[in-house]
């Protein structure tokens, strides 16, 4: 089977997997604290050993088995607008950092301060999962909110009626290291990656925007769209190719 047939097979996949990518951005166009995902895309050569062996990798094999591959996924960093909203739960990371959520997967990190008390008084997200304390006051277990009037600082201290509760936790990690989004706002770290903020800036009744862009996130979805179709129709006429050879040329054989 002619080669071109596996590259446009090959590309019409990668589309598609940044199709998702793009899909998945711009449904979370107002998801508090999401973090848009940018897609990296490499080449597979699909030369065998023997072959490059034998002197057989010339410039047009290359070029007909230069295969684009969705290499992966990074998350874009950039962040996005403080925006209030009077919930005194709600807090906005002004500067660097996540919060530190313990879910039932494990420690798992997000910029979304959505945040509220549980029925057993603890500070947890809007899924239930507890939002932990600061490090070096021991609170990795979560903060127990009583109930009264909810102040926090920009540091992060929690205090109700005027009496420290807690201070929640914010972490960054060294550049270069592999954050994985999980959906939604979650985001993996490597185990003893996270360290924690030395000068956390929160804002109380805030909440932090997602940072995707709208208008460029549509534009690069309608070309992924139309790089898509470009591959479908490649496919259809290597497909038609294929049926008039093995009709009328193996015929004669």
């Amino acid at each position: 089977m002619d080669s071109g047939f596996y590259a446009a097979c090959a590309g019409l996949r990668a589309q598609s997997e940044a199709l998702e990518v793009a899909a998945h951005n711009l449904a979370n166009l107002n998801t508090a604290g999401f973090r848009g995902q940018e897609t990296t895309f490499r080449s597979l050569l699909a030369v065998s050993g023997p072959a490059v062996a034998h002197g057989l990798s010339n410039v047009l094999n290359v070029a007909m088995n230069n295969f684009g591959v969705l290499e992966g996924t990074h998350l874009d960093m950039t962040a996005g607008n403080l925006e209030t909203t009077g919930n005194p739960l709600d807090v906005g990371i002004e500067g660097g950092g996540f919060f530190a959520i313990q879910t039932a997967r494990g420690t798992r990190y997000t910029r979304n301060g959505s945040f509220q008390v549980s029925s057993s008084g603890q500070l947890v997200t809007a899924a239930g999962d507890l939002v932990l304390g600061n490090f070096k006051l021991k609170e990795k277990g979560g903060i127990s909110v009583p109930a009264g009037a909810v102040s926090i600082a920009s540091d992060g201290t929690l205090s109700v009626n005027g009496a420290i509760a807690g201070s929640i936790q914010l972490v960054e990690f060294a550049p270069g290291t592999q954050l994985t989004s999980e959906g939604g706002t979650l985001i993996a770290a490597p185990e003893g990656s996270a360290k924690a903020v030395l000068q956390p800036e929160v804002k109380q009744g805030a909440l932090e925007s997602s940072n995707v862009n709208s208008i460029s996130s549509i534009v690069t979805l309608i070309g992924v769209q139309r790089q898509a179709e470009m591959m479908q129709r490649a496919m259809s006429l290597f497909d038609t190719e294929f049926n008039q050879i093995a009709s009328t040329q193996l015929a004669k054989v």
